[in-house]
């Protein structure tokens, strides 16, 4: 029974909400910073193939592209971390509070402060991770715009008299210089690069990614509202 006890009460001090808002935000930034990386490569690399033939036309593309890169691996050291401590904090900040609830236990002004603190901070990693999230939605939409036309142009109810005439022009959208050589694909062409693994791996891998960065969004909304709901009713004693 002692055992049993035991093992209800530690239970019963587990943070599930911030447990699961953790898991979340792990998940989610895992796929945006992994499939983010690798769709990046990707991407460089069809424009290489087929719409940038001169090293010079997409160097400035390359370069932030590599930033990008970066700029996930920095994201994923640091939400790794910021993450247990987020869920450290929860753990702390139950026990305080059913401490309060069962006896005359108080907290202190440090513990009011540090909980503030994480709010804060969260609540600005949440309004980043909103400009990402659409951020990302733009190579989707490119994407998919690209896929639908190929899938157009080979559906047997298609009735294109001059398939050559349909094109996908990457220049419009700055992605490349004006002067970058082809710069656009038509026709056969534009079909045979959306058959290419870079594109159709690309493609899904920034979907996937624009997923993640929904999560991850989701997740520290959910974990600033909890950290809010604790608050209004306690905050943990200091350490």
């Amino acid at each position: 029974v002692g055992c049993f006890e035991c093992c209800i009460k530690c239970l019963g001090g587990v943070p599930y909400a911030s447990l699961v808002a953790t898991i979340l935000c792990f998940s989610g930034v895992a796929l945006f910073c992994g499939c983010g990386h690798v769709a990046l490569t990707g991407t460089l690399t069809m424009l290489e193939n087929h719409f940038s033939k001169k090293t010079t036309d997409h160097a400035t593309l390359a370069l932030v592209i590599q930033i990008f890169q970066y700029i996930i691996y920095g994201i994923a050291s640091f939400f790794f971390v910021y993450a247990i401590v987020l869920l450290a904090e929860g753990f702390y900040t139950t026990s305080a509070i059913k401490k309060e609830l069962q006896s005359d236990f108080k907290t202190t002004a440090c513990g009011r402060c540090i909980t503030a603190f994480f709010m804060f901070l969260t609540y600005i990693l949440a309004l980043i991770f909103l400009a990402i999230f659409g951020f990302t939605a733009i190579p989707v939409f490119l994407f998919f715009n690209m896929w639908t036309t190929c899938s157009a142009m080979k559906s047997p109810l298609a009735n294109i008299t001059a398939p050559d005439s349909i094109c996908m022009d990457v220049r419009q959208y700055g992605i490349i210089p004006w002067n970058a050589t082809p710069g656009k694909a038509c026709g056969a062409a534009l079909g045979e690069i959306c058959d290419t693994s870079e594109f159709y791996l690309s493609y899904h891998l920034y979907i996937v990614a624009f997923a993640g960065a929904g999560a991850t969004l989701i997740a520290l909304v959910r974990i600033f509202d909890t950290h809010a709901h604790t608050r209004r009713h306690s905050t943990h004693t200091s350490y």
